[in-house]
């Protein structure tokens, strides 16, 4: 049976979940889509970025874990299935293999999270490491998983276990108060079991609660407190944090500032959390996107040459390490972003987690930050605007190359430029 390596200290079942340090080398690819606030789109880019990569030849289980709210196979035009996750949860089924289900895409199979038990349907700690255990195990390249809302611990081991966590968030305040929530509690969850000693748990869990009577408030107010504690603990909670990298999209872009709030959010998870949050791209607003769901049908299937169906597209390639397929092989891609006439100034769209010092407002993208990149900060932004429509200039450092996005305000819509990268950010 596969197993994760486990880092010296942690409990086996723990860190099965958790995950240690290093990743298995073996298996199928967990990926896992959450965010904190429902209604996002988490099963809509859950849905089109597994039918993509089933596109792309790649052997594909999408697994919903949402045993609260299962619709995933809905999305796909799957009717209800029999049997499901739930099945496993109550232990009436240990084969994984014996609940996948077709799907209507080549390449692409469900197991659906329908017909929970509503008394008790979260799998136990255990069960959840079965389960893990059990998915790595299938005859799939990858494994994708559409997680539920909130914070409950099984969202967040889903998260952490997957070899990429994937945060989708809309341009709202809400959604984006939520996913820092939601990445603010993952964080602490991992921390906490990938320490070994008592006294430091107790103080990460201490630092949980935000009004905390040693005045904790950020993770590197808490790496301070360790480092006087544990100067072993305080390098093993360093070499913890390098290997929390969540990767951000933004579902439902209409202006440019929408498409600039991922370099934001992922500039404040660097100063704020201290971890490096990769900005994949964004998926812009299309009517076309919700009639897709109506119609029970992913939308790279119904309309592949959309735009929305495009920046997905890019997403997807980027995740498993592929060129876009309009990407510049010579060099970083110049992306034009257009944003339409009356769009809303930066300052109403705050990218400052709650609860951040004052610092953590820099990482805004709204006026005239230095385009030289600290070794603390993985993105910035330098905006330079007036009233006769003055281009923006954003630049970013994705995985493999650095891209240079042009905002030009006023002009057309979002996501109106065929020659854009992933989500206009190749």
């Amino acid at each position: 049976m596969l197993q994760s390596p486990r880092s010296p200290g942690i409990p086996a079942a723990e860190d099965e979940v958790i995950g240690s340090n290093r990743r298995p080398t073996s298996g199928a690819r967990l990926l896992a889509v959450g965010g904190g606030k429902g209604g996002v789109g988490k099963t809509f880019i859950a849905a089109n970025l597994a039918a993509v990569l089933a596109r792309l030849g790649k052997r594909v289980v999408v697994v919903d874990v949402d045993l609260d709210g299962a619709n995933l196979h809905t999305c796909l035009g799957v009717p209800s299935p029999r049997r499901s996750l739930a099945d496993f949860v109550s232990e009436r089924e240990e084969d994984l293999g014996k609940l996948l289900v077709d799907t209507p895409l080549a390449n692409l199979k469900l197991i659906g999270a329908t017909h929970a038990n509503l008394a008790d349907s979260q799998p136990s700690h255990l069960r959840r490491v079965r389960l893990v255990r059990g998915l790595r195990q299938l005859d799939a390249d990858i494994v994708l998983l559409d997680l539920g809302a909130g914070t409950h611990a099984s969202v967040l081991d889903y998260f952490l276990v997957s070899d990429d966590g994937i945060l989708v968030l809309q341009p709202e305040p809400t959604s984006v108060e939520n996913a820092y929530s939601f990445l603010r509690a993952a964080f602490y969850r991992r921390m906490r079991l990938a320490m070994v000693g008592h006294g430091v748990r107790q103080l990460i869990t201490l630092a949980m609660d935000q009004r905390n009577e040693r005045g904790i408030q950020t993770p590197i107010d808490l790496l301070r407190e360790i480092e006087a504690t544990d100067t072993a603990e305080a390098r093993r909670f360093v070499d913890t944090m390098r290997v929390f990298r969540p990767r951000i999209i933004v579902n439902g872009a209409r202006t440019a500032e929408d498409v600039k709030l991922g370099f934001a959010v992922s500039s404040v998870c660097k100063k704020y959390f201290g971890i490096d949050a990769e900005y994949l791209g964004y998926v812009n607003y299309d009517d076309e996107a919700r009639r897709s769901v109506s119609m029970r049908r992913p939308i790279v299937d119904l309309h592949s040459d959309a735009d929305v169906s495009i920046y997905l597209q890019r997403i997807a390639r980027k995740l498993i390490g592929l060129p876009s397929t309009n990407a510049s092989v010579h060099g970083p891609t110049k992306t034009a972003v257009h944003a339409p006439p009356n769009h809303r100034p930066d300052s109403q769209m705050s990218a400052r987690p709650p609860g951040a010092n004052a610092a953590a407002t820099s990482a805004n993208t709204s006026t005239n930050t230095s385009t030289n990149t600290s070794t603390t900060t993985s993105a910035v932004t330098s905006t330079t605007t007036s009233t006769t429509g003055t281009n923006r200039t954003v630049n970013t450092a994705p995985s493999s190359t650095r891209a240079t996005a042009t905002v030009r305000a006023p002009d057309s819509r979002v996501g109106s430029g065929r020659n854009e990268g992933p989500g206009g950010l190749s």
